[in-house]
């Protein structure tokens, strides 16, 4: 099975507390934590994809907000975990 920007957004649209990779993993048989990882690192994904996928959605109110964090760990020393590596 390969994962798509349209797997990410429907899982982005129907996850209501937890947005992680971990957890999207875990809700898929045949996709690993590692591989979804890979391909949002290497995948361009633009904050104006997500909106234009979800503004229709989306109910504005005064009082809220919408934050979009894309932080990423360090991970120089996950040598052990599929196909993650390190380079200077």
């Amino acid at each position: 099975m390969k994962f798509t920007k349209l797997d990410y957004c429907q899982y982005l649209l129907s996850s209501q507390i937890n947005y992680t990779i971990t957890n999207l993993a875990e809700h898929l048989e045949s996709i690993s934590h590692d591989k979804i990882n890979y391909y949002l690192k290497t995948e361009k994904l633009t904050p104006r994809l997500l909106w234009d996928n979800v503004k229709d959605v989306v109910e504005p109110d005064d009082n809220g907000y919408i934050i979009f964090d894309d932080s990423i760990l360090d991970k120089r020393y996950s040598e052990e975990i599929e196909i993650v590596s390190y380079t200077i």
